[in-house]
């Protein structure tokens, strides 16, 4: 079902003070922010090549990223993103197997614009998936 790693997602309480790492003291090369509403996160992404790692910043009074950086002021790895070749088939198998599909179970148009899904971090080992239309 799992196909390859799309990205690693960090969240940090500042995107222009973490993209400025990266780009600065890394040498990497980022996209421009994208504000994901829909998410309540505002996003960067560095390609690495054979992956993407993911800046992610809140967005709104209701981000999800706040609770996450309450606990963690300087910020971590928030997700880790799957690609799946069927990301309907791959939520009724895992839903079949058990695991819990965070929200409403349907999927949302993430990043890239792609349909993606989150599973909830008791049922793999305290992590965060994402699964992202291939």
């Amino acid at each position: 079902m799992l196909g390859r790693l799309n990205h690693v997602a960090i969240a940090v309480p500042d995107l222009e003070a973490a993209s400025a790492i990266y780009r600065d003291t890394l040498g990497a090369r980022l996209t421009q922010p994208q504000g994901l509403p829909e998410h309540g996160v505002t996003v960067v992404f560095i390609d690495v090549g054979n992956t993407k790692i993911e800046l992610l910043e809140p967005l709104g009074a209701q981000s999800p990223i706040d609770a996450f950086l309450a606990k963690n002021p300087s910020g971590g790895i928030h997700h880790i993103c799957y690609e799946v070749p069927d990301i309907l088939a791959a939520r009724d198998r895992l839903k079949e197997q058990g695991a819990r599909i965070l929200g409403d179970g349907q999927p949302k148009i993430g990043a890239h614009g792609k349909p993606v899904l989150f599973l909830h971090p008791k049922d793999f080992s305290g992590t965060l998936i994402e699964l992202e239309q291939e």
